[in-house]
């Protein structure tokens, strides 16, 4: 069965008010709600509610930062997730930015391709029940064990946008996660990860057939993620320096409304899907047939219908 996933909680809602929605989406015919974590809700407690208002789903996050929690702590909570959902529940894990693990949690953001693998490899052992007493490259564990570890360990899978992380998720993780990719951009990341490893990749969604109103709301957004140094080298490797460098540039010179104007109209409409409903699902199912195992649909509010009924009409069960 193809895997169709959506964010929760949704956008411009609490999670509380995200609830019914949520209890629906399997008759939908979703089957993966992914969470996130950056300034709204964590990444965990939306999964947990979800593990009972939707038992059949698969959950994931997407995704939980490395720097920003201890490694017995991210330990602790995936196998709280992992003992409510069994064999149900994803690890997303990676590196994050500096800006998050920084300047909002008074963390450390250095060595991140080590930091990941390390935290991989201690979860691995960790949610696998073994004592850990190791000294990883950026870290040192002495003698943690889980008080309870889970029955069922889960999948463990990494944020991914290039080479380096992309290879370490095909050799030691059991999947790859990236973002803001186009269709054809997944053939680049599939050719690197390789055939045999899952690709998950949220994919931001307006229902809407103006497109000038959705290039307005999509480049505010864009701008916001591309002039992270980690996304500006993930789009520079995918071939869109060129055209991306007004942007950067007049970022770099702290004129943000320029930057965000020089953003080109085919880079939206690259990143963003909209149109219809069935445009969009057309356009989703242009990811999958490029690679993309699994799309974490992101529905975006201001569309030409209530974010409840872009769900609804997002839907594969529509196809």
């Amino acid at each position: 069965m193809d895997r169709w996933g959506i964010t929760i909680p949704f956008f411009d809602e609490t999670l509380n008010e995200s609830r019914s929605l949520i209890a629906e989406l399997p008759e939908l015919g979703y089957t993966d709600a992914w969470s996130a974590e950056v300034n709204g809700a964590d990444g965990f407690v939306p999964l947990a509610l979800a593990a009972e208002w939707a038992p059949s789903l698969r959950l994931g996050s997407a995704i939980v930062p490395v720097s920003t929690r201890g490694p017995g702590l991210l330990a602790m909570s995936a196998a709280t997730i992992a003992d409510l959902a069994p064999g149900r529940f994803v690890l997303g894990i990676g590196a994050s930015s500096p800006a998050i693990v920084e300047r909002w949690n008074a963390g450390v953001f250095v060595k991140p391709y080590a930091r990941t693998r390390d935290t991989l490899r201690f979860l691995r052992a960790a949610l696998a029940g073994e004592k850990v007493s190791e000294h990883y490259e950026t870290f040192e564990v002495k003698g943690f064990r889980l008080e309870r570890a889970p029955a069922v360990p889960p999948k463990i899978v990494l944020a991914a946008l290039r080479p380096g992380m992309l290879h370490l998720a095909a050799r030691e993780a059991d999947g790859a996660i990236t973002n803001w990719v186009s269709p054809q951009d997944v053939r680049k990341v599939r050719a690197e990860l390789g055939e045999r490893t899952e690709l998950i990749a949220r994919l931001f969604v307006m229902v809407s057939e103006d497109a000038v109103r959705v290039r307005e709301v999509a480049r505010r957004m864009l701008a916001g993620y591309l002039t992270v140094p980690v996304y500006a080298a993930f789009h520079e490797w995918l071939g869109r320096g060129e055209v991306l460098r007004p942007m950067h540039e007049a970022w770099a010179a702290g004129d943000r409304q320029a930057a965000v104007k020089a953003i080109p109209d085919e880079v939206v409409d690259d990143l963003i899907v909209h149109g219809d409903a069935a445009t969009c699902r057309a356009r989703i199912r242009e990811y999958v047939a490029n690679g993309l195992d699994t799309p974490v649909l992101a529905p975006l509010s201001g569309g030409d219908v209530p974010l409840d009924q872009a769900v609804r009409e997002l839907a594969p069960t529509l196809e």
